[in-house]
């Protein structure tokens, strides 16, 4: 596989993805939607999520394709963003029609992010605004790092933010993962420059610095606490696939989070994968062709969290390191 031309999720045809950030905040908000609905599926491997509509992209629930799907910072709070954003698809006339009336479908995700030194005192909850403005944004380039929903991200060492990395596969299809990092674990082997996802670096798309020669005997106790971690993804390709096959995609790009970050899928944290399928390509052969695709969501979404962790930069506040201020 190849890195798409953008190396970014947007690189699968139709996608767009749009931030909005408070600095003040420190925290923010990433939609990801499309020219016309898409399907879509989750799977949630956490112990401790915060989601929304995420129920009707099960297999067997009618609703077939979704509007945008909705990353935000904000805890609890953060689900609000997803009204901004059917606020913004109602108006452009998007929706699932019900006896005339438009309803847009946006399954949402959020972080914890409460505790990372923004200002959180305020009055009117603020991502509904902000989700309104990612959706405004939406384009096919976006920034990484401190952007939209991973501004105010944290992890067990460096600074979080958020990532992107996409795939053209042999067989023509193109995937395409968008990652906020977030997590209780570590991007990094120790306190070092080496990513866990070294193996699967592409090129010097998150420094060139190879695998780590030493293991450490046993990973740092974690250094957040119960509540304050996630990290929340979307896998998404052109590919015709079921809400079934979407799903399968998603549980298999779990395998890339997990070697991308020590530890994942913890019972403190609200881990999850979105899968996005816009079905411009049928599949040419459907057994050979899931396996490619599901093996490569799961490469691109570790790919995708070391980008996030290496493109963050220094925000006033700021309560970690960043790995490009050590390393960069």
């Amino acid at each position: 596989m190849k890195p798409g031309p953008r190396n970014l999720i947007t690189d699968v045809a139709g996608l767009l993805v749009g931030n909005a950030q408070d600095a003040g905040l420190l925290s923010g908000v990433t939609v990801l939607t499309a020219e016309h609905p898409f399907t879509a599926a989750v799977h949630v491997m956490g112990g401790a999520p915060g989601t929304r509509e995420t129920d009707l992209l099960a297999p067997d629930k009618l609703v077939e394709k979704v509007d945008a799907l909705v990353l935000s910072g904000g805890s609890a709070f953060g689900l609000d963003a997803a009204s901004g954003v059917s606020d913004g698809l109602r108006a452009m006339g998007r929706g699932f029609e019900v006896g005339g009336m438009r309803v847009p479908i946006v399954p949402a995700a959020i972080v914890f992010d409460l505790l990372n030194g923004g200002a959180k005192d305020w009055t009117d909850n603020p991502y509904r605004a902000l989700g309104r403005a990612a959706l405004d944004a939406a384009g096919a380039d976006f920034a990484l790092g401190s952007a939209g929903a991973g501004l105010g991200a944290m992890t067990g060492t460096w600074k979080g933010g958020l990532g992107s990395a996409s795939a053209v596969l042999q067989n023509g299809l193109t995937v395409g993962a968008l990652v906020v990092v977030n997590a209780l674990g570590s991007a990094t082997v120790g306190n070092g420059p080496e990513f866990w996802a070294a193996p699967w670096e592409l090129g010097f798309e998150f420094g060139g610095r190879g695998a780590a020669r030493d293991y450490p005997a046993a990973e740092p106790p974690p250094a957040k606490r119960l509540g304050e971690a996630t990290t929340i993804a979307i896998v998404a390709t052109d590919a015709a696939l079921t809400k079934a096959q979407a799903q399968r995609m998603a549980t298999a790009a779990h395998d890339g989070m997990a070697r991308a970050l020590v530890p994942s899928h913890t019972p403190l944290d609200g881990d999850l994968v979105f899968a996005a399928a816009t079905g411009l390509r049928p599949l040419a052969d459907p057994v050979g062709d899931s396996f490619a695709l599901c093996h490569a969501a799961s490469v691109c979404l570790a790919r995708a969290i070391a980008r996030g962790v290496h493109a963050a930069r220094p925000q006033p506040g700021d309560r970690q390191p960043c790995w490009f201020t050590r390393f960069g």
